[in-house]
């Protein structure tokens, strides 16, 4: 298909789905995240739907997956910040914005004396990309993935051993 027809499409259907991403968000830029997203993962395969009357019900459903995968990249990256960087040496009383910003240098000397690749895999397993995510953007083998993010945390484990809770 064309791209003047796709862009007529895509401005046919930008109204319903911007009400669609309304029942994920009332942000504004999230809406229209949420609706940039959708169409560029529709291009993929909208030849196929281009004149099927469920068309809208294939948007929605890549808009809500798009929503539920950003969630739970957030969740995921907020427990693995938690379990990584809040320890209960961090949620003392005592500590504060020196101690804070020393660790903070430390966790950064930490990833930055990983080998280049391995600290990008971690990083992106840290915001949540999935495995199969991450080999693809990397061609190679997920299981290859999994390896170096474990070995990666074992790294910075021992690394950041000092402040890990006894």
């Amino acid at each position: 298909m064309e791209n003047a027809n796709l862009n007529v499409l895509f401005q046919e259907k930008r109204q319903q789905l911007n009400h669609f991403a309304s029942q994920f968000t009332t942000d504004y830029d999230e809406k229209e995240d949420l609706v940039q997203e959708t169409f560029i993962r529709a291009l993929k395969s909208v030849h196929n739907f281009i004149n099927d009357p469920k068309l809208m019900t294939w948007l929605y459903v890549i808009m809500k997956n798009i929503y539920i995968n950003q969630y739970r990249r957030e969740k995921r990256k907020n427990a693995i910040y938690d379990e990584y960087i809040h320890t209960d040496y961090f949620n003392s009383v005592s500590i504060n914005l020196t101690e804070n910003k020393m660790i903070h240098d430390d966790i950064l000397k930490a990833l930055a004396g990983l080998p280049a690749e391995s600290a990008e895999i971690f990083k992106l397993h840290l915001d949540g990309y999935k495995y199969h995510e991450i080999a693809e953007a990397y061609n190679l083998p997920e299981g290859t993935i999994k390896s170096r993010i474990h070995q990666t945390r074992k790294k910075l484990q021992q690394k950041l051993k000092m402040y890990q809770s006894s």
